[in-house]
């Protein structure tokens, strides 16, 4: 690694830990020649996901659209934020898993629905209503009556 300040190769890592996200490292590092210490950041490099939309449209794997979703099925309801952290990262995780370079955008959708349902009925109904795009109340019904049994 080079010095940001000397610009020689001599540098050394005298700490290393998890960063604040845990999917990095962060390590402190010692320029031999100058003495100055920096910080670097090594992150596991992934091939990018691309997500095929309702009309065949692809566009890049985005974590803020599941977050969004799922934060606004969860919205005032009395569900710890860690506990909804988790529930996103859990979902991210299965999408990855699957080791796909493509991935339908309604795959992504009953992953997500799979996971709220485990989490909260009430966030479940909210996603399934917009992610299905219930029409009339016979439909809405339907989807609770699965609930139920």
């Amino acid at each position: 690694m080079k010095c940001p300040f000397c610009n020689q190769d001599n540098t050394r890592v005298v700490d290393s830990r998890p960063a604040d996200d845990n999917s990095s490292i962060r390590r402190r590092r010692l320029c031999d020649e100058c003495g100055k210490r920096f910080t670097t950041y090594e992150k596991v490099e992934t091939i990018p996901l691309i997500v095929i939309k309702k009309d065949q449209n692809r566009e890049q794997y985005d974590r803020r659209k599941i977050e969004d979703g799922v934060l606004r099925a969860c919205y005032k309801r009395p569900i710890p934020a860690q506990q909804i952290n988790d529930t996103i990262d859990r979902i991210e995780t299965e999408i990855f898993n699957r080791e796909e370079r493509e991935i339908a955008s309604n795959v992504i959708g009953e992953i997500v629905m799979e996971r709220l349902k485990g989490l909260d009925p009430v966030a479940y109904v909210r996603f399934a209503s917009v992610y299905r795009e219930f029409k009339d109340v016979n439909t809405f019904m339907d989807e609770l009556k699965k609930i139920l049994h």
